[in-house]
């Protein structure tokens, strides 16, 4: 057996079947597609939410809520996970930049710097918002933290 002998088994595959190719294959004249009407006519498809006439889901349903086009997210960082940082890269500095390059953070997020957990050694922090919690634990470490 080789690659260029290899065909399916028999009876796995089907020939097309070829419409509108003559009324002895059952399959001629309007090709399956009924008499007139759109369905009959070609670039024929209904709407992505179409459901055979009755009022659609996405119209039946209330609107409800506001999305804050201006909102900024951020991603939370505790202390106890600056610890592990500190801990495992071995550094004193942590910048967004630093986080992006290992992974810890998207290139475009925007972190914040959030008082769970515990410190232990003294670190140079530079993030976008920090709540005041953590900035009082870093500093009475001897750290400190420097807003973007």
């Amino acid at each position: 057996m080789e690659l260029h002998n290899l065909k399916p088994a028999k009876g796995a595959t089907h020939s097309e079947k070829r419409v509108g190719r003559g009324q002895g294959s059952g399959w001629g004249g309007t090709a399956g597609r009924g008499m007139n009407g759109a369905g009959s006519r070609s670039g024929d498809k209904e709407k992505r939410s179409f459901e055979g006439g009755q009022t659609p889901m996405s119209r039946r349903l209330p609107k409800r809520g506001f999305k804050n086009p201006n909102r900024v997210e951020y991603v939370a960082l505790n202390l106890d996970r600056i610890q592990q940082i500190v801990d495992k890269f071995n550094v004193s500095e942590i910048t967004p930049t630093f986080l992006h390059a290992n992974g810890i953070i998207g290139k475009y997020d925007k972190v914040k710097l959030l008082g769970r957990g515990e410190l232990s050694s003294a670190a140079k922090i530079t993030v976008h918002a920090a709540s005041a919690k953590a900035k009082q634990a870093i500093e009475e470490k001897g750290g400190s933290v420097n807003l973007v």
